[in-house]
C-alpha cells in the first residue's frame, strides 16, 4: 500500500491524515505550545509560516513527494510530521519537522510514532531516513540520538541557525 495515498499506514496506535489549511489553527496551537523549538529555530511559528510550510518542498521535489500529516487521538492533535518522500536520493525519506504537543511529550509517545512511521517506510523499501536538527538545540538532539539517528558530521548555516543533519538506517 502506498504511503502518499494512505498515510495512516504510518501508525497502527493513531489515526493519521493529510493536514491542509483548515488546519492551521490546529497546528499553530500544537506548534506554538514549542517555544524551546523556535528559540533554536527562529522566527517563532505563525498562522502565516504554517500556510507556507505546508507547500513548502526542498529542489526538484513536487507536492506529490510530500505528506504534511497530523497524529490524533481521538479528536486531539499529538504530533504534526512533515515528512519528503524520496528524497534526497530514491531510497531515502526526509522529516522535514516533526512536533508534538506538549502535554504528550515526556511519555515516549513520540518515540512511539516514530518507531511506527520508520517500521512503515522500511515496508515501502526506503532505506533511510534523514533529517536535520538546529544546531545547540539539546531537546532535538536528544530525542532524535535516543532514536538512533545519527549526526552525519555535515553542517549548513541557513538564515538563524545552522542545521546539523543526522539519519538512520532502516533494516
Amino acid at each position: 500500500m502506498e504511503i502518499k495515498s494512505n498515510p495512516q499506514y504510518l501508525s497502527k496506535q493513531y489515526t493519521v491524515r493529510e493536514l491542509s489549511v483548515d488546519d492551521v489553527d490546529a497546528i499553530y496551537e500544537l506548534c506554538s505550545g514549542n517555544e524551546q523549538f523556535y528559540r533554536y529555530h527562529p522566527p517563532f511559528v505563525t498562522r502565516e509560516s504554517i500556510l507556507d510550510d505546508l507547500k513548502s518542498l526542498p529542489p526538484g521535489k513536487t507536492l506529490a513527494d510530500k505528506l504534511f500529516i497530523g497524529f490524533y487521538q481521538e479528536d486531539t492533535l499529538i504530533a504534526v510530521m512533515d515528512l519528503i518522500l524520496g528524497f534526497p536520493d530514491d531510497q531515502t525519506a526526509f522529516i522535514g519537522l516533526f512536533m508534538m504537543n506538549a502535554f504528550f511529550q515526556g511519555r515516549e509517545i513520540g518515540s512511539g510514532i516514530i518507531r511506527e512511521c520508520l517500521e512503515g517506510l522500511s515496508k515501502q523499501n526506503y532505506k533511510k531516513v534523514r533529517l536535520a536538527v538546529d544546531k545547540g538545540n539539546p531537546q532535538s538532539e536528544h530525542f532524535w540520538t535516543k532514536n538512533l539517528f545519527v549526526k552525519t558530521g555535515e553542517e549548513f548555516p541557513v538564515e538563524n541557525t545552522t542545521l546539523l543533519p543526522m539519519e538512520r538506517l532502516l533494516n
